[in-house]
């Protein structure tokens, strides 16, 4: 056994205050539970696991990535777990916490500056190009999160887990769009077993491209890259929703009062649109979304620091 095997399986649990009445079930994956605290530690493992398996990823060689911090820390991890070294690019615009953990497991920061600690399209594209230059370094194995198709293959566990942890009684799976693999993974295995569940795709408000408007500054970390992700599959969507920053921070307030759930804030994001598909689905159905990870990633910033 290593840290690897401990990554998925993880708990479902119903909310229970801040659900409304005449409303479906809404049941919550706690992905904060992998060792990371992050469910991006599922699509680490399967990217990396995989180009080593076809000769992309050789010993010696090191991993490269773009990322708000979550999918750098997932890296960092299987990278530390495994002796390659990584090099990430990020931004001030994430958490403290973020860029802190990943430099705590092994990784080498380039930092590309924000506009006001804010994500936009502009600084996502920054990211890739700072990314794209140095992945022109020999023996570098450059991940490429938003093109990457094996990341789709690490979410699929997560689908599994949520058909069998539901005993098939899922009626709509609800999540924010970030490179769009985890949505997509869940959904291909759901909708294969039941071609009726609803596939509820989650954007910020601020920056609803997926629903036509135009890209903008927003503060929900780690999704709305400002554009239509490249692993994005509207087929598998039956509808968009978008979120307000400030809505998604204070569902995150609340899920940490009221339901003892510490989670970032595109879990709240989550939970206020898995409410609106509740309040539409009605009693005796069930809505499935994620606790995408820990609270812990987001102390130092405004949605839990201490005044």
């Amino acid at each position: 056994m290593t840290i690897l095997d401990a990554i998925g399986n993880t708990s479902i649990v119903q909310l229970r205050k801040i659900v409304p009445t005449k409303c479906a079930d809404i049941l919550v994956k706690l992905e904060w539970e992998n060792p990371t605290g992050s469910m991006k530690d599922r699509m680490a493992q399967a990217v990396i696991s995989r180009a080593e398996q076809d000769g992309r990823l050789k010993p010696g060689d090191t991993v490269l990535e773009y990322t708000g911090g979550s999918t750098g820390t997932s890296l960092a991890l299987v990278c530390a777990a495994k002796g390659y070294r990584i090099h990430i690019v990020t931004s001030d615009a994430f958490s403290q916490e973020k860029r802190d953990h990943m430099v705590a497991l092994g990784a080498e920061l380039t930092l590309v500056p924000s506009e006001g600690g804010r994500t936009t399209k502009k600084l996502v594209l920054d990211m890739i190009e700072a990314a794209r230059k140095l992945s022109q370094q020999a023996h570098t194995f450059w991940t490429d999160q938003l093109n990457n198709h094996d990341s789709i293959a690490g979410y699929h566990a997560l689908g599994e887990e949520i058909w069998t942890q539901t005993n098939g009684e899922v009626d709509a799976f609800v999540h924010c769009v970030g490179t769009a693999a985890s949505s997509r993974g869940v959904a291909t295995v759901l909708k294969r077993y039941k071609p009726s569940v609803k596939i509820v795709a989650v954007e910020p408000a601020e920056s609803s491209v997926l629903l036509g408007g135009q890209p903008g500054p927003h503060k929900i970390e780690g999704v709305g890259i400002g554009y239509t992700p490249p692993l994005w599959e509207p087929a598998l969507v039956d509808e968009i929703l978008a979120v307000r920053t400030e809505d998604a921070k204070e569902m995150a307030r609340r899920l940490a009062r009221e339901e003892a759930l510490f989670a970032g804030t595109s879990s709240g994001a989550n939970v206020v649109a898995a409410i609106q598909v509740a309040q539409r689905l009605g009693p005796g159905k069930k809505v499935v979304t994620l606790m995408a990870d820990s609270g812990l990633k987001y102390l130092s910033t405004d949605v839990y620091r201490s005044k």
